[in-house]
């Protein structure tokens, strides 16, 4: 339907269909077009420009501006770099003291008694509720910059424009369960909230920590037997793993030695530090330690996704999947906030669900016992597991699905649209058309 003269990564993500190949175009820039046609052209840098935030409709847009005439379809900057630093949180200021802080809080945690950490991490809330973006516990800006290309895309094509679905089985939107198990406490307090999940008839997954407390191979052994998957929660959980390139290495070789001992998948960082340029290095089919908004965390920052992404360079995708955590976590809402009750949870996931998202949520066995967080957990639970439109899925399906769907594209046949490649099976094609929302539940 549509051809460039480079990788237009909106399109890749989307998996809206288009072919590569040279035709002319300002200098300088990129340009996309429909296939067989003089134009007109939709077009965006090449490179260079300045680094800057900007507001495009309401929409903060960070990347690389460069200046020109206006028009219609003239990009001031690439969509792939704008998405990219959402993903990768590279729009946030890493200044080496914010940095040092979080290797000093982890060097000096274990000494500090755990209540004096709450009430540190209670006091910091007041500093981090001065920054206004990333918002909590919803922030819209990467998905409605999404929404803003696809009327831009339908504008410029004057005509539907097919995309991949998001979600497969005919499904609007997906619930994922996680377990983070940080302490042998946790790893004795499994039951409660695997309880809830047998009697709503749901299946999880649960991160373990290798050499922090013992894990006898019965327990996730047990745990896969009920269709739950089993993950790795770092080494030691002292926030080191991701510390440098080199300790990440001395490391690596255990932590993928006890993935293979519980046939795990997927890795979750301990208190979600996280480092993009060294995720991929460690091996796993995805990444979970990434937050869509988490102004609250000891890194905080946030994706501003609630779908899954590739971690990977600006200009391609990665072999690693991320999924982001997109409800609260326990802790943070019930013990740093101290709410009384699910109701974020609840009204968070209602909004995933009318945007088609993907709300993944995390839970410690470890806060178990606070009531709130298990009458909370039981109503999420209850209030959508007989949703039609939900795609409840373990995380590595999620994770096989995006990878999937990343190799399969909307092909025109002589009947109309279908899938073309390994999604064709439970994949859907959906369209856009000028001045009605592309994403979101269709039925909503």
């Amino acid at each position: 339907m549509f051809e460039s003269t480079a990788r237009f990564a909106f399109f890749d993500y989307f998996r809206v269909p288009y072919r590569i190949g040279p035709f002319p175009c300002p200098p300088g820039r990129h340009a996309l077009r429909l296939a067989g046609t003089d134009g007109p052209l939709l077009t965006w840098p090449a490179a260079g420009g300045k680094l800057a935030r900007h507001v495009v409709d309401g929409v903060p847009i960070f990347a690389h501006v460069v200046p020109g005439r206006p028009d219609r379809y003239t990009l001031p900057f690439d969509p792939g770099e704008v998405m990219w630093r959402y993903w990768s949180e590279h729009y946030l200021d890493r200044s080496h003291l914010r940095a040092a802080l979080v290797r000093l809080y982890y060097l000096l945690r274990p000494a500090i008694p755990r209540p004096v950490q709450i009430r540190l991490r209670q006091a910091f809330t007041k500093v981090q509720e001065q920054s206004a973006f990333p918002a909590f516990p919803i922030e819209t800006a990467l998905h409605d910059f999404h929404e803003w290309m696809f009327q831009l895309v339908a504008s410029f094509a004057g005509r539907p424009v097919p995309w991949l679905d998001l979600w497969p089985g005919g499904h609007t939107w997906a619930l994922v369960l996680t377990h983070d198990v940080e302490t042998a406490a946790g790893l004795a307090g499994i039951g409660p909230l695997r309880e809830i999940e047998r009697s709503a008839g749901l299946r999880s997954s649960w991160n373990f920590v290798p050499l922090r407390y013992p894990t006898p191979d019965e327990v996730p052994a047990a745990l896969r037997a009920e269709g739950c998957e089993i993950g790795v929660h770092g080494l030691r959980h002292d926030g080191r793993d991701l510390g440098s390139r080199r300790l990440l290495r001395r490391r690596l070789p255990t932590m993928r030695a006890y993935a293979d001992r519980w046939h795990a998948e997927g890795f979750r960082s301990p208190a979600t530090q996280r480092t993009w340029e060294l995720m991929p290095e460690l091996g796993f089919a995805y990444d979970s330690s990434y937050h869509d908004t988490a102004p609250y965390e000891p890194k905080p920052g946030g994706s501003c996704s609630y779908l899954p992404y590739f971690i990977g360079t600006p200009g391609g995708p990665g072999d690693m999947v991320e999924l982001p955590i997109t409800l609260p976590m326990d802790h943070t809402l019930f013990t740093i906030l101290q709410q009384d009750d699910a109701t974020v949870w609840l009204d968070k996931a209602g909004h995933l669900r009318d945007r088609g998202g993907m709300a993944l949520i995390l839970t410690h066995p470890d806060y178990a016992g606070d009531h709130r967080v298990t009458d909370g957990y039981r109503q999420l639970l209850d209030k959508f597991r007989d949703d039609p439109t939900v795609w409840q899925a373990l995380p590595h399906e999620v994770a096989a699905w995006w990878q999937r769907r990343a190799r399969s594209t909307p092909v025109l046949q002589p009947t109309g649209w279908t899938v073309d490649g390994p999604a064709a099976v439970d994949g859907a094609v959906r369209f856009c058309t000028p001045g009605r929302p592309a994403l979101g539940n269709p039925v909503s």
